[in-house]
């Protein structure tokens, strides 16, 4: 079975399938079980943009739009410089975050096509991060995003381990910042706005703006903090902002939405442009204030805040991302496997726990939240999972953090495409075919992974061939398709 089943979870740690707690963890997580036993388990908070880019915010070298409470995080806390999204677009990236799988073993693997979601579904047997944290004793929440699952099905986040869910099911819905809905927990949850569908596949543009989604979402989070302020609490906050709306592009040229182009209305510039950075520093005030309410609450050190995007920076809302230069020094945008595809912004802020304005090179990924939160929590991290716990390298012990040989991925959209970066350093990437020659690039050295180094090192190249080869399992949801060879041409 390719997804993680709780059946199998409780068997691993010696648990009955009624079992309402986590067994204590052994080995390396000892420690943080003494901790959790003491009762100072810390709140988790999770802060999910999407299409955020790797130099989309100002600690990441953004000259233009603003984001100082993103930068404050930073500057409190710890940012990190080559931590990876479980895949290249959205969907996936939020399954590897959830199950700890990478890209190849995980449930999703892609963005479903509307009439056929199945394959973009969680399933009963999935086991997430959510259900690991409500076992060992946390209120759980997710307010936004989700994609993973859809109305009565398995995959709705509140048969995954969510006690609370406000938001998108549907990330087509999700496109439209002004819905005319939106779900908490199973019920539909009505909106002034009025909204002219657009296709079939739930996305819509609104003719009647009253209610922005984004701030209803900066509202829910207070309030859930506030709810939850005196037990352990995990809050999944998987924001909007700054995708754009696919179907207001295609129409009016015009994918950015937002109530008010803020600080850049005076500009000289598109409104698209404007209307990009608006969305992002009004998602930035936002996350202020929420850090606000935890210092008001006395649970700012209490609180571990991480602060990420699902993938690279989009093309898809009429700005410009050359113009914000949104992927810094990395080659490529949201749908490539090069690092501007899939290298993230990465922050995690702990006061007192987490050293204050550290720079660390460690190399993770998506995955390894799983390991990290059943570490913070004291439980053990579940067996069928690529997942190495981070807590050593947030705690400043580089020299005690575990390493990834390798990190995979895998794109199906346009053929079967993969890419492994190996030991931090050596990146392969095969295009479209399973027969493609492999790319290589020496990212600690060519960060815009320009120069292709695969003919001078064979024997690199033939450890990441069989990487490609071993790491992923067969998927009937998502099988291999390769782009058909181009034609030769006649001599």
């Amino acid at each position: 079975m390719n997804a993680y089943s709780r059946r199998a979870f409780l068997t691993q740690i010696g648990l009955g399938a009624g079992a309402l707690a986590l067994q204590p963890a052994r080995g390396a997580a000892a420690a943080s079980a003494a901790t959790a036993a003491a009762g100072s388990k810390p709140n988790i908070i999770f802060i999910l943009a999407d299409d955020l880019g790797y130099g989309d915010v100002g600690c990441y070298g953004q000259k233009i739009i603003q984001t100082p409470c993103v930068d404050r995080l930073a500057a409190e806390g710890m940012r990190f410089t080559q931590f990876y999204a479980g895949s290249t677009v959205c969907a996936p990236s939020r399954s590897v975050l959830m199950t700890g799988q990478h890209v190849g073993r995980t449930r999703v693997r892609g963005n479903a096509a509307p009439e056929n979601a199945g394959p973009q579904m969680l399933r009963e047997e999935d086991f997430t991060v959510a259900e690991l944290l409500k076992r060992a004793g946390y209120t759980t929440g997710l307010i936004g995003k989700w994609g993973l699952g859809m109305p009565g099905d398995q995959g709705v986040p509140n048969k995954q381990g969510f006690d609370y869910f406000f938001g998108y099911l549907s990330q087509h819905q999700a496109h439209n910042y002004y819905p005319d809905y939106l779900w908490r927990n199973d019920q539909k949850v009505p909106l002034p706005n009025e909204v002219r569908p657009v296709g079939k596949d739930g996305g819509g543009i609104a003719t009647k703006r009253v209610k922005y989604a984004g701030d209803l979402f900066a509202e829910e989070a207070l309030a859930f903090v506030e709810r939850n302020k005196d037990r352990p609490f995990f809050l999944y906050l998987a924001l909007t902002v700054p995708h754009a709306n696919n179907e207001a592009f295609r129409e009016l040229k015009d994918g950015t939405e937002v109530p008010d182009y803020g600080p850049y209305a005076d500009k000289d510039w598109a409104p698209q442009n404007k209307g990009q950075a608006a969305m992002i520093t009004r998602m930035d005030s936002q996350i202020g204030q929420l850090m606000k309410r935890l210092k008001e609450l006395g649970l700012d050190e209490k609180t571990l805040v991480f602060f990420t995007s699902d993938n690279g920076p989009h093309r898809e809302a009429g700005h410009d991302p050359e113009f914000f230069d949104a992927n810094g020094p990395l080659r490529g945008y949201k749908r490539d496997l090069t690092d501007g595809g899939i290298r993230v912004p990465f922050i995690a802020r702990w006061p007192g726990k987490i050293p204050a304005g550290a720079v660390s090179g460690h190399v993770g990924y998506f995955g390894d939240f799983m390991a990290t939160c059943a570490e913070l929590a004291g439980v053990e991290t579940p067996k069928n999972t690529d997942s190495i716990s981070i807590v050593p390298a947030l705690m400043g012990n580089e020299d005690k953090q575990g390493k990834h040989e390798y990190l995979y991925w895998e794109f199906h959209e346009g053929g079967f495409s993969q890419a492994v970066l190996l030991e931090g350093r050596w990146k392969g990437i095969r295009l479209k075919q399973r027969t493609a020659p492999i790319e290589l690039y020496d990212v600690q050295n060519d960060i815009a992974e320009e120069k292709n180094v695969a003919e001078a090192n064979p024997a690199i190249v033939a450890r990441i061939a069989r990487i490609m080869e071993t790491a992923r399992t067969e998927s009937p949801d998502w099988p291999i398709k390769d782009r058909p060879a181009a034609p030769k041409k006649k001599q």
